[in-house]
């Protein structure tokens, strides 16, 4: 890949830029080449891939494109990212800068100005807007898509690739990335969508990271870098600690390096660059951990606070915390505590105070006031929103959270520590991969504060000093897409362009590109081996008779005699054996049988057949990656055929019927199962209670451990019917998925059914989360999707389903879930 200073020299070198002058000036630091070649490339009126570490700085590029867009009056941009927790803060952030009337805010179950000039939002959202041609679109200049790289999600990584090649011709992309090993290749697919396409790739942080492994109280550098520059060379001690003869190491000459180091017992020096300094212990052989409590107040004395510690479990998270607190840990001021205070009142004053005992609130608020906070996926919305704050702010110094905080949330710290490297992806425990170290460790270290951030692996028996040092010197992860074809990308395709120029919509993805990619290398392994067959081929010939078919009977007879089976019926072994005399005597009268070169044909022939498989298994592979997307496409569209969705005339031509025009506007994992059940009318005698448990059914995912709640429990009458025949409707289009040769969708799943029909009935907050069994940031999450399906309900929907819909809407959204700290 191209050095980025020799991209911004060529970019500096194109002509002069004086937007991105006065933009940079304005900055609080001065930009780096990357970021300066970036902008140069949209002040040329070009797109830009921009790949770079966590915590580099990509965002200023987008932020460009809204400055340039601000300029030029009428000129719109969006801004997308791939959660609303993003979208939210990078709402509040833009606000700040051009104020409350020029930005707006869209995330499906949140719309604020959404006519403004500059528009934050999901990147689902944008993908809607596209396909229902919104008129918000008109004067679009530029479209900022933020971690890019989730278009490798395997649930919802097609999205990104339909906003790419959907976006009208004129419309700008500023596409921010994680470092990626791929970046050339998908700018390569951009610039063949979109045109004109500027790749800057930095793999430089602009704040160091210093790589450190704690070990009992001792922080050693994972790599030893005395020589002055970065050897990769791991750090000799930890090898020493990690190996059998580890034990023998002499007791005096470790007290000696600990005394001249200028050790002392409080451990609270800051770790210094390079060398290796001495674990206090003379037993290396067995190494106790630190409590998560002496680990805190270590960082604390070796001034390494704030602090990230990533613990991949939720209950670990709160457990930590909890710990911490009991050991009287407090990492604040007086005053600092005044102001923790002041920022909670101020944030959560319209929650109600009967819903605070519920959330655990006072023993939460006593943690932040202490310094310390968990920060995970089943916290309240709201009260995560705080921590970050705080966080932001250097009141809260010690966060324990989950890895879903180091999806672009803005939270730099100055250290952060991994307990372990391995978590529990719902099936085995399995190591992170190089990409995940790289995620979280690019949270150490922030701009303009740090000079250096600190990654902290904390010491196991089971740790191994080479495999970490691998997973902190693999920056790079490949990108690879995810993108299938859906029933609602395949109407509106349809819709717009008629299904011959679907297809090659289609056949333009990254998916379909890196396929063919890939089938450009098979074919020339394809091409270099029947060069090889032929050269084979002339050097087995035989002039006595065709040698080929000779070598063909030995393998057949080899073959058989390798199938003897004494367990086989009698009369099958007799038949084989026949098979191999005829065998052997045809050999035997083969012209080829008296050759005196025969041993050396058949060396030759044995290559040949060989190459000749491996040769026809490329062409296999071939068969199935060419035109792997527009395949799938067009079993889609048989499937919507079979049920009446589009129909095909006698020339061919495809188009929608009226349920093909409704399943346009209904986006989701079960689009086709939610347009059949409001065609068939099974869901007409739902009242709101049951329209909400039922939508609830339909985007609730359960997890693996969950065995759900039966018959019992779930509420009767309509809505038991209704979900019966959900259900039935389920199982008939599951089962003609199969038969296309699609991959059918998940079960129904009830499991939070009855809490939500009892949230929507009025009841308690408690008894909700307790009949649910679920945190309260994941009560609000179901029911967050709950309310974008209703919402599609409300608009796609014939009365009276549309208008049960829309009452289920408003039931449900109260309380903590109607909360908004936007």
């Amino acid at each position: 890949m191209t050095n980025p200073a020799v991209r911004y020299a060529q970019a500096q070198g194109r002509q002069a830029h004086p937007l991105t002058t006065a933009f940079a000036e304005a900055q609080r630091f001065d930009l780096d080449p990357f970021q300066l070649a970036g902008c140069h490339a949209l002040e040329d009126d070009r797109s830009v891939l921009v790949a770079a570490p966590t915590g580099a700085g990509k965002t200023i590029v987008g932020e460009f494109a809204i400055h340039l867009a601000m300029l030029q009056p009428g000129d719109k941009a969006f801004y997308t990212t791939p959660m609303k927790a993003l979208s939210n803060q990078k709402f509040r952030e833009l606000q700040a800068i051009y104020g409350d009337s020029e930005v707006g805010l869209l995330t499906g179950d949140t719309n604020i100005n959404g006519n403004a000039r500059v528009v934050v939002m999901t990147t689902e959202v944008l993908r809607n807007m596209l396909y229902a041609d919104s008129p918000a679109l008109h004067g679009l200049r530029f479209v900022v898509m933020d971690e890019v790289h989730y278009l490798a999600d395997r649930f919802r990584g097609a999205v990104w690739e339909e906003v790419i090649i959907h976006l009208p011709p004129q419309v700008r992309l500023v596409s921010l990335s994680a470092t990626v090993s791929n970046a050339e290749e998908f700018g390569d697919w951009l610039d063949t969508v979109r045109g004109d396409n500027e790749v800057i790739v930095s793999e430089i942080r602009p704040v160091p990271l210093e790589q450190h492994v704690l070990v009992r109280g001792d922080l050693l550098p994972l790599f030893d870098d005395r020589a002055g520059v970065a050897t990769a060379l791991v750090n000799q001690e930890l090898m020493r600690i990690r190996s059998p003869k580890g034990a023998n190491f002499d007791n005096n000459q470790r007290a000696h390096q600990f005394r001249s180091s200028g050790g002392h017992a409080g451990g609270a020096r800051r770790p210094h660059k390079g060398g290796s300094r001495p674990v206090r212990s003379a037993n290396v052989q067995r190494i106790e951990r630190l409590d998560r409590p002496d680990v805190v107040e270590l960082l604390a004395r070796a001034n390494l606070l704030p602090a990230i510690f990533f613990i991949f479990s939720r209950v670990g998270c709160d457990a930590a915390v909890q710990q911490v607190r009991r050991a009287g840990v407090r990492l604040t001021n007086r005053d600092e505590r005044d102001e923790i205070r002041q920022i909670i009142d101020e944030r959560l004053r319209t929650l109600q105070d009967e819903d605070l005992a519920v959330l655990g609130y006072w023993d939460w608020r006593e943690n932040l006031e202490r310094g310390v906070a968990s920060h995970h996926a089943g916290l309240l919305p709201a009260f995560k929103e705080v921590v970050e704050e705080l966080f932001q702010r250097k009141l809260v110094k010690a966060v324990f959270a989950t890895e879903t905080l180091a999806l672009g949330i803005n939270m730099p710290a100055r250290t952060v520590v991994l307990e372990k490297l391995e978590k529990f992806n719902g099936e085995a425990r399995v190591a992170i991969t190089s990409g995940e170290y790289t995620q979280l460790t690019g949270r150490a270290g922030r701009r303009g504060i740090d000079v250096e951030g600190h990654a902290v692996i904390q010491w196991t028996e089971a740790l191994d000093p080479q495999a970490v040092a691998a997973l902190a010197s693999r920056r790079t992860y490949p990108l690879n897409s995810s993108f299938r074809p859906t029933y609602n990308m395949a109407v509106n395709l349809i819709d717009q362009f008629g299904r011959p120029r679907a297809r090659e919509i289609l056949e333009s993805s990254f998916a379909q590109f890196q396929a063919d990619r890939a089938v450009v290398g098979l074919a020339r392994q394809v091409k270099d081996a029947e060069e090889s067959l032929a050269g084979y081929d002339k050097a087995m010939t035989c002039d006595r008779g065709d040698y080929s078919e000779y070598a063909r009977m030995r393998r057949e007879l080899t073959d058989l005699e390798r199938k003897s089976d004494r367990s086989a019926p009698p009369a099958a072994r007799k038949h084989r054996q026949e098979q191999i005399e005829s065998l052997r005597r045809r050999l035997q009268r083969h012209p080829c049988q008296t050759c005196p070169d025969r041993e050396k044909h058949a060396r030759w022939a044995e290559r040949f057949w060989k190459l000749r498989r491996q040769t026809d298994k490329l062409r296999q592979q071939i068969d199935t990656r060419t035109g792997t997307v527009a395949r799938i496409f067009d079993r889609v569209v048989d499937v919507l055929a079979a049920l009446d969705y589009v129909t095909v005339d006698a020339s061919g031509a495809t188009s929608l019927t009226p349920a093909g025009a409704t399943m346009k506007r209904i986006y989701g994992e079960r689009d086709l199962l939610v347009a059949e059940s409001l065609r068939t009318g099974i869901w007409t005698d739902l009242d709101t209670a049951g329209m909400a448990a039922l939508a609830c059914c339909l985007v609730y995912e359960p997890r693996r451990d969950e065995a759900g709640p039966g018959e019992h429990g779930l509420p009767r009458g309509p809505f038991r019917t209704a979900l019966n025949a959900t259900q039935e409707l389920w199982a008939r289009l599951d089962d003609l998925e199969q038969d296309h040769h699609l991959r059918g969708s998940n079960p129904v799943a009830t499991g939070l059914a009855a809490a939500m029909h009892s949230w929507a009935r009025g009841g308690t907050l408690d008894r909700v989360l307790d009949e649910a069994d679920l945190a309260a940031g994941d009560f609000v999450r179901w029911t967050k999707q709950t309310i974008d399906l209703l919402d599609q309900l409300s608009i796609v929907a014939e009365p009276p389903v549309a208008t049960t819909a829309r009452k289920a809407l408003d039931a449900v959204r109260r309380g903590i879930v109607a909360y908004a700290s936007v």
